[in-house]
């Protein structure tokens, strides 16, 4: 089926201000909905929408609580809808609504929406490295890093869940969906990505009792390194908690720094994701330090050579 991947994530939360200035300082465009909802998109108009977690437009709360009540899919075009309509109508209630989009619970009571995909197309560059024995990416003189530099999400990367039956969301997902496991953390999950995206994930699963069930986080992606770096030190900067990063993960290779929220869940930037196409075969690995990340550091003031960065010496 010709699933392109998230267009949205809906919430419920808490503290509506509290999360309209989360979602803004963390670098995404605020975009009133209505008199109670807000949408906050990416530079590709993927993103959250947010809601008063009693406002009756919201599809109904997980029983744990989770403050996530909606994934919203996007697809290539109306005929996938339809493919996923009959897929679905097999065994379930599937509603059509007027602008053709569906929505359904999944075999775990997960909220879902599928739409004709909101994604608009980027033209953007990504980030430009310079390398001895490669040509340059830059030109002459033109600078790799400035204090002013835009570091802006660009999409919605991918959404990681909190799930009593693995087994169950893998055969809904894979086998009915049409979504590929690309690599699997034994004793945690495994990540999949839907037929009409290469990232190598856009869903991982997690393990967990069941009334953990629901958002762990979900991450946009960035236009490189360097603008994780710079829009992860600007979020530090506003006095917003680090909760892992930034570091490297091993499956998938994209770069990782995973905040705190108000919403719940942790927001994740990434950058440079692995690309797979239908001849790759999954790798498997125990789920741990030494398979989660190639290297993970610590964020720190900033400080110059000379005193070492505790005020010391800084000779060994």
């Amino acid at each position: 089926m010709r699933i392109v991947g998230p267009d949205y994530l809906v919430f419920g939360v808490d503290d509506l201000e509290g999360s309209k200035t989360y979602l803004s300082d963390f670098g995404l465009k605020p975009i009133q909905l209505d008199a109670t909802g807000w949408l906050f998109e990416t530079l590709d108009g993927t993103g959250v929408i947010i809601r008063p977690k009693d406002d009756p437009r919201l599809p109904a709360p997980l029983e744990t609580k989770n403050m996530l009540r909606q994934q919203v899919y996007g697809v290539e075009d109306n005929a996938a809808l339809d493919e996923i309509e009959a897929e679905m109508s097999k065994d379930r209630r599937v509603t059509r609504l007027a602008d053709g989009a569906l929505e359904f619970k999944d075999d775990l009571g997960f909220e879902l929406r599928f739409q004709v995909t909101i994604r608009r197309a980027l033209s953007m560059p990504a980030e430009k490295i310079n390398a001895p024995g490669a040509p340059a990416q830059r030109a002459a003189n033109e600078l790799g890093v400035t204090d002013d530099m835009a570091a802006l999400p660009r999409t919605l990367s991918h959404v990681v869940l909190f799930v009593p039956d693995i087994d169950k969301l893998v055969h809904f997902f894979c086998d009915r969906l049409g979504f590929v496991i690309t690599d699997v953390l034994t004793g945690a999950g495994p990540f999949l990505r839907p037929a009409s995206n290469d990232d190598h994930h856009t869903l991982f699963f997690i393990r967990t009792p069941a009334y953990m069930q629901g958002c762990e986080h979900l991450a946009f992606h960035m236009g490189g390194p360097t603008e994780l770096m710079v829009a992860g030190d600007r979020f530090v900067r506003k006095g917003y908690q680090t909760f892992w990063g930034p570091g490297r993960h091993k499956f998938g290779s994209n770069w990782f720094w995973y905040f705190n929220s108000p919403l719940g869940v942790h927001f994740e930037y990434d950058a440079d994701m692995d690309k797979h196409d239908d001849s790759w075969v999954a790798r498997e690995a125990p789920n741990g330090p030494e398979a989660s990340q190639m290297f993970l550091l610590q964020w720190r003031e900033k400080w110059a050579p000379g005193g070492g960065p505790e005020g010391g010496s800084g000779k060994p």
